[in-house]
């Protein structure tokens, strides 16, 4: 057998490997003390199948055993480097196979990416070691990487790395002679669907924000057809440094994608916001922008975040929502090509990118912004938590203590939002959500038969106001539909993809 494990075709192949004459007993896995991911499981073995061949005086004799020797120039000196390259295997009898289903990584599903072309840009930081697991993650779920490196970046981690995990050439030189045309930075993205710059260094953004092209990568950037997407990664006070701020404005406003930073603790050992987002989101949001705009055309009107309503001039009746959920729909539903304006309460959240953004404070002021907006709507997401009541007359004077003595309210129900657009004569397809405290599943079904509306997304309130995370379930006509648990936009986005297969058959 002439071939790497990576290129194994088969089950029987794969057998005939295992039933192949041993070269002596070698000890792998001694300590592993955690379950693995399959892919890092097999990851990890191949690495020390290939350390335990290296130390045995066998190892030259069989290696074409293994395919050791195969392989020309870099790669061929980290046989079983990328074992995971080329996962899941041909089977020759038709389709792909894998030895387990292939189910969710990291929880998006496989080969999310396939077909898709990308140029994986690094620059200087000590985030870019994270970009060799970032590279994996997109080439296993399908994507063709290409990858191109700053000087400044190969300090941190070496193009040889990259090239084993990507499988292809890294290019880091403006004058490189492979491209015969010496138009590398012309060439190399001309066949790209996107440019992703991981991590994107303060300097890097200066660069882009000022149109600034002296090297092979700001280049490429300047010269790109494709979208463009940045992963900052700094220290705190350099992201908080006005100028840093300036220029991500700009990049923002010049239509770039900004994915991050997250906040926590840094390698300088500050804390704060800075640090590059995680490898899985940055794949995640790769896949977003590169996902099919199943809205395109459409109108989407959303209501965010709570009410307040007036107690007197320093006091108000609300609640505890911060309007990530709502904030997280929004930005959905402009990712899938829709035209969305926001109506939102006050919260202290960034509006999202491309989206038009209406402020309101009371109930009644949300629902005069949405009889104003909704004609014009396709889709109505009602995400908003609307204060149920408000007080019937509000004090003109801060109210004092009155020595012990109770104080009195009296409340009036505030309009039902969704309730009025759901009975609208042409109504756009509406979407409700129900936070409940209990009994989640008979307490949406009735809501949903209540308002008269095709699809309610439910959640329990106690896990979702203010968290980051949510966890979902659908409901309409067909059933239920669990989205599970995780990041909102993540749960935004599968909530927009069903309403986007439900839309037409409404309509």
């Amino acid at each position: 057998m002439h071939r790497a494990p990576g290129e194994l075709d088969g089950r029987f192949e794969l057998r005939a490997l295992c039933t192949a004459k041993p070269l002596d007993r070698l000890q792998i896995g001694g300590g592993r003390e955690q379950a693995l991911h399959p892919f890092e499981a097999l990851d990890q073995l191949a690495r020390e199948i290939h350390c335990a061949l290296a130390a045995h005086p066998g190892a030259q004799q069989h290696g074409d055993q293994f395919g050791v020797g195969e392989r020309a120039g870099t790669l061929g000196e980290q046989p079983l480097a990328r074992p995971l390259a080329r996962w899941p295997a041909r089977n020759p009898h038709g389709g792909a196979f894998s030895s387990y289903p292939l189910e969710s990584i990291n929880e998006c599903p496989a080969m999310a990416l396939t077909g898709k072309k990308l140029l994986l840009g690094i620059t200087g930081g000590i985030a870019a070691y994270k970009t060799a697991e970032l590279a994996r993650l997109l080439v296993t779920r399908g994507a063709d990487v290409r990858v191109a490196m700053t000087e400044a970046a190969t300090r941190f981690i070496t193009p040889t790395t990259m090239q084993a995990l990507s499988g292809q050439a890294v290019w880091t030189d403006l004058w490189d002679a492979r491209v015969a045309d010496a138009m590398g930075h012309i060439e190399l993205s001309r066949d790209r669907d996107l440019v992703a710059v991981v991590p994107a260094s303060a300097d890097f953004i200066a660069k882009l924000a000022t149109g600034l092209a002296d090297d092979l990568l700001s280049s490429l950037c300047l010269a790109r057809r494709c979208p463009l997407l940045v992963a900052p990664a700094m220290n705190v006070e350099m992201w908080q440094n006005a100028a840093t701020q300036r220029n991500v404005a700009r990049l923002r406003a010049d239509g770039i994608a900004i994915a991050g930073p997250a906040a926590g603790d840094q390698a300088c050992g500050e804390v704060g916001p800075g640090r590059m987002l995680e490898p899985r989101d940055i794949a995640t949001e790769i896949e977003a922008l590169l996902a099919p705009r199943a809205l395109a055309g459409k109108r989407v009107l959303v209501t965010a975040g709570p009410t307040e309503e007036p107690v007197d001039p320093v006091r108000v009746l609300t609640n505890t929502s911060s309007g990530k959920m709502g904030y997280a729909v929004a930005r959905a539903a402009q990712e899938a090509g829709a035209e969305v304006t926001l109506i939102s309460g006050p919260v202290a959240l960034p509006t999202p990118a491309g989206v038009s953004r209406i402020d309101v404070r009371t109930a009644d002021e949300m629902f005069a912004a949405v009889k104003e907006a909704v004609p014009a709507s396709d889709v109505f997401i009602a995400v908003a938590a609307v204060a149920d009541y408000k007080v019937k007359n509000p004090s003109p004077r801060k109210i004092k203590k009155a020595d012990g003595r109770a104080v009195t309210l009296e409340l009036v129900e505030n309009p039902d939002i969704l309730a009025y657009v759901a009975r609208m004569k042409n109504a756009p397809f509406c979407v409700g959500f129900a936070a409940e405290s209990e009994d989640l599943e008979r307490n949406a079904a009735q809501k949903r038969a209540q308002k008269g509306i095709a699809l309610l997304a439910a959640n329990l309130a106690q896990q979702a106001l203010g968290a980051d995370d949510n966890a979902i379930k659908l409901f309409d006509e067909r059933g239920e539909h669990d989205l599970g648990r995780g990041p909102k936009l993540e749960l935004a986005r599968k909530l927009v993809a069903h309403i986007a297969a439900v839309l037409p058959h409404a309509k």
